[in-house]
């Protein structure tokens, strides 16, 4: 006998208390982000593979060692989304709604990176994010993340997690701040990992982002951006951090949070957790400014933030009460004439109260001992017993039961 199939490595099922949890972050988020004006979007699971290569830095890490990237049938480069970001920002352009702004975007759905799979990280992942297409002011990093912060505090989870935020300037800054950087990465050639030291030629600034520990180790002492900032950049920075107290959104500013590719400017944040063990992020984002036009399309300001699902699950501590079924329970479940009747009996009430909104399942099982043994395996609070057109409501809590009339059982739940 072959062994049974499993998941591909870096996969899992979600099914149970997990698939719970799953759809509890998704519908809270969906909830929050529609009480800022923003409308959900579903861009495809794969893209043209430059939609990602333009957008993450030909020599970024994700590009070069973590896409699942194919060609297809007809010929075509294709990836799997490794982020929501791009995709969002070429559906605007595709739909030419550049010129109607601004869009605020919510998304849901899979991701996918071939990275070595660990706690809450997994090869094919899911991510909650919004974007905010348009507007440039601090107002609107501040809305952003406030949006976050209020999707964490009704997950029940916001006493974990501290906002860091930092700015990266704007283009005045960061071009000063290349040339800082250039000559201190310089000095320190010989001990940065072959990737960097190609980044050191092309993009000084992605070295800031390398995950190799060498390279860890010489940015710790790098300069900070903060040290560079032109006036105007300086002044975003303190009226974003005003808007944030305004929205009473706890903050600390944090320097070495930062965004390697050119398009990112100004604000930077992560909402950090040490709840998972090593301290962890659990949602990130920033102000991306000149990723539209990047993509071809004009240059339209933006600024959002992405969270993975499985973290914000995880960081759920006790666990969600689904809600609980009422059981109808024909007495007898055959096809005789006594069975057609509890069977009729059974389905119009099941009907009658989901289109009330009732949870209300039907047992399958074999006679009234057999279908209160699945009630209880169900955790069911209440039992309906029918016998023709006869019925007997069981509390199975503390096993009390009193008849009902088939025409008042709505209202009795409802009540």
């Amino acid at each position: 006998m072959a062994p049974p199939l499993q998941p591909v490595r870096g996969t899992r099922d979600i099914i149970g208390e997990d698939a719970v949890r799953h759809a509890h972050v998704v519908e809270t988020a969906r909830r929050v982000t529609a009480l800022y004006g923003f409308a959900e979007w579903q861009t495809p699971i794969f893209e043209d593979t430059r939609v990602f290569s333009r957008t993450l830095g030909e020599t970024s890490d994700v590009v070069t060692k973590e896409m699942y990237t194919f060609e297809t049938r007809g010929g075509d480069d294709v990836t799997l989304r490794p982020e929501g970001t791009a995709g969002v920002c070429r559906a605007l352009i595709t739909a030419g709604l550049t010129q109607t702004l601004p869009q605020k975007v919510f998304y849901n759905g899979p991701m996918f990176r071939y990275e070595h799979p660990q706690k809450g990280r997994y090869r094919q992942f899911h991510q909650i994010g919004v974007e905010l297409l348009g507007p440039s002011t601090p107002l609107a990093d501040a809305e952003v993340i406030a949006c976050g912060w209020q999707i964490l505090q009704e997950l029940g989870i916001a006493k974990d997690v501290s906002l860091n935020i930092n700015t990266l300037g704007d283009a005045e800054s960061r071009e000063t701040y290349r040339a800082v950087l250039v000559e201190y990465f310089s000095k320190h050639a010989d001990a940065l990992s072959s990737d960097s030291k190609i980044r050191l030629e092309k993009n000084p600034l992605r070295i800031l982002d390398s995950k190799d520990e060498g390279d860890r180790k010489i940015v710790e002492g790098a300069p900070k951006a903060w040290a560079y900032l032109s006036q105007a950049a300086g002044e975003f920075y303190y009226q974003v951090q005003r808007r944030l107290e305004s929205f009473r959104v706890p903050f600390v500013g944090n320097p070495n949070i930062v965004r390697g590719l050119d398009y990112y400017n100004h604000t930077a944040f992560e909402f950090v957790t040490s709840a998972l063990g090593a301290q962890g992020t659990v949602m990130a984002g920033g102000r991306y400014d000149g990723l539209v036009e990047q993509m071809g399309g004009p240059k339209v300001p933006g600024v959002g933030w992405a969270a993975g699902i499985e973290r914000l699950a995880m960081l759920m501590e006790a666990s969600l009460e689904n809600k609980r079924s009422i059981i109808i329970i024909p007495e007898k479940n055959d096809s005789t004439e006594l069975g057609q009747g509890s069977q009729n009996t059974a389905v119009e009430a099941a009907k009658m109260l989901r289109e009330n909104g009732v949870k209300a399942e039907i047992s399958f099982q074999s006679g009234m001992k057999n279908g209160l043994k699945y009630a209880n395996r169900m955790n069911a609070k209440w039992a309906v017993l029918v016998n023709g057109r006869a019925m007997i409501l069981k509390n199975l809590d503390d096993g009390s039961q009193s008849e009902v009339a088939f025409d008042d059982l709505v209202a009795r739940f409802l009540k």
